[in-house]
């Protein structure tokens, strides 16, 4: 069934035809005891409210949102994993919720997830069969949970089911008569689309395209798939692509020349017959997770640039994107990119960085032998246009922020900087546990009984990593496994923060994760700057143990790193007050 609205009537003939899905009942998914996370219902309502505040639905065709079937979605999916979300929000599972959810990667239930992952689903399979068939000429389907991270055996990273892939699947596989044969999926989430790339690694049917935050393997999901030599395989070769960003505070400037030096060439040979966009929103100016700076204006270039293709056929379905200000404007600046019945209004004046354009040029390198478009080397004239240097915070910060005062690295900022990391840097300390003694064991006895609020940023923040720190083991994205602590308990709590601070490369590597750095917090704070983090509440002594594991080989454990003398003493010789996370958690 669908709604029609203006779009139908006599005086609207020739403007476009733009689906809509929003359905309510996807809001039941939410976390078990309704504690704060950032995947949580009101990311489309926030949405969905702007559209009506600004008429969107009036212009558009109105879709309901329906459960996709089972059948199609095994087409990307495991039976196993099918039958879980399936079951996972009955009665029977209800004592063992939890426990299942413990072990998957950022992922919780509860009662109400079944259903809006299965109308997730359904509804992108719906709004692209509608594109597909012409009946619409494009479409946002505003679901959630998101799906580009959902592998054919496992929900993480927020995602139950991939609602792109199982939609492009869909097309390819189950309606031949739309003669579909070629599909263009664009992810611009800031996260790799992982589970997208390994369902059509060895597809030539699918051109996959990933601009995403990278850092060397340490940024989420934390591993090499989104690097930019993931080319695909066999028949699949050179239908793969990704553009991995070496840092955070990547925007306009940075992803159009991506599209103007990689994307858009590429589908002007590839000439896909639909484009899929998997529309995350956490690259946006203030997200608490991405780090990233596009702006509405820059998300409404890609996506009018795009519609050059494929007679204009797209359908965006929503990803990530957890600053609720930042994911409305964006969506409402697509949706009128889509009616077309106003111009863009904006602009920018900004240069990529230099890291940019030296990931632009690998990824060209790699994928000419498959592409020959991109096999001429970029003049020199045009790389040489980049954004002056300056510290990349690696926390998203204001929107009031000023860009050129973030650019000064001031001599205080320097000496803070080098008081902070210095002492760091020195330290020599041990991975194993084999020189514990009798003076390492009254230490340990005295700092059991004292517990601290460990902050975690970046990969950190997610359990199944933590976890390693205290448990033992390794996990995807590691270079080395963790010994674990002594004390091998778990957290005895965990909450969801923002500080008044912003991050900033402190170290270039680590023993754990390897190449990607270590986040220091700015010693100063700043009402405007927003840091997202992930506490966990752990003894003193396996703070220690956490400190000894990830920097070095040479302690004495005879004593502790850090004590009760070092923790006492913060308030008052600290490099920045400990009221700075003494915050309510994060609210929408």
């Amino acid at each position: 069934m669908e709604v029609e609205s203006a779009a139908s009537n006599s005086n609207a003939k020739n403007q476009r035809r733009v689906g809509l899905i929003y359905d309510q009942r996807m809001c039941k998914h939410r976390t078990p005891d309704d504690d704060y996370h950032p995947e949580n219902p009101n990311r489309i309502t926030v949405i969905w409210n702007r559209l009506k505040l600004a008429g969107i639905p009036e212009r558009c065709v109105l879709l309901n949102a329906k459960e996709a079937e089972d059948k199609y979605i095994c087409a990307v999916h495991s039976k196993k994993h099918v039958n879980l979300i399936r079951k996972i929000s009955s009665k029977r599972y209800d004592s063992k919720r939890n426990l299942i959810a413990s072990k998957l990667n950022s992922i919780y239930f509860n009662e109400g997830s079944s259903e809006a992952a299965y109308l997730a689903a359904g509804s992108v399979i719906e709004v692209a069969e509608k594109v597909a068939k012409g009946e619409l000429d494009s479409a946002f389907a505003l679901v959630r949970p998101p799906g580009h991270h959902a592998e054919f055996d496992e929900a993480m990273g927020f995602c139950l089911f991939n609602n792109v892939a199982i939609a492009a699947t869909f097309l390819l596989d189950e309606r031949p008569e739309l003669d579909i044969n070629k599909i263009l999926i664009v992810d611009w989430d800031v996260h790799h689309g992982n589970g997208t790339q390994k369902t059509f690694w060895k597809d030539p049917r699918v051109l996959f395209f990933s601009v995403h935050r990278h850092e060397f393997g340490s940024f989420y999901p934390a591993n090499d798939d989104g690097f930019y030599t993931m080319v695909g395989e066999g028949p699949g070769a050179g239908y793969n692509i990704n553009v991995p960003w070496e840092n955070g505070q990547c925007g306009d400037a940075d992803y159009l020349a991506v599209w103007d030096h990689i994307l858009l060439p590429v589908a002007k040979e590839f000439k896909p017959d639909v484009i899929i966009i998997s529309a995350g929103f956490d690259a946006a100016v203030g997200d608490p997770l991405g780090g990233c700076r596009v702006t509405p204006y820059g998300y409404s270039v890609m996506l009018k640039e795009l519609m050059d293709f494929a007679q204009g056929r797209i359908v965006l379905a929503l990803e990530g994107g957890y600053n609720l200000d930042s994911i409305a404007n964006s969506a409402l600046a697509c949706m009128e990119v889509l009616l077309e019945d106003k111009p863009i209004s904006g602009f920018s004046e900004a240069y990529p960085f230099e890291s940019t354009w030296r990931v632009i040029q690998a990824v060209r390198r790699k994928l000419s032998a498959f592409w020959p478009t991109l096999a001429h080397e970029l003049p020199t004239k045009l790389t040489n246009q980049k954004a002056p240097p300056h510290i990349l915070p690696l926390s998203s910060e204001s929107d009031d922020e000023d860009d050129e005062a973030s650019k000064i690295v001031s001599a205080d900022f320097v000496a803070a900087v080098e008081d902070v990391v210095e002492p760091l840097l020195k330290l020599k300390v041990e991975d194993n546990h084999d020189k514990v003694t009798t003076a390492s064991t009254l230490w340990r006895s005295e700092l059991s009984k004292s517990d601290i609020w460990y902050a975690t940023f970046g990969s950190n923040m997610w359990k199944s990593r933590f976890l390693c720190y205290i448990e033992g083991g390794q996990v995807e994205g590691m270079k080395k496994s963790c010994s674990g602590s002594m004390d091998r308990n778990p957290p005895k709590d965990i909450l969801w923060k923002t500080c008044p601070h912003r991050l900033f490369f402190g170290r270039d590597f680590t023993q754990t994760w390897g190449p990607g750095g270590v986040a220091f917090l700015h010693p100063q704070s700043n009402s405007h700057n927003k840091t997202y983090m992930c506490l966990y509440r752990i003894t003193l002594e396996q703070f220690n143990d956490v400190l000894l594991q990830e920097n070095g080989p040479d302690h004495d454990l005879s004593s502790p790193l850090f004590d009760l003398n070092a923790l006492n003493s913060i308030p008052n010789e600290g490099s920045f007050s400990v009221e700075a996370v003494k915050v309510s958690p994060l609210n929408d």
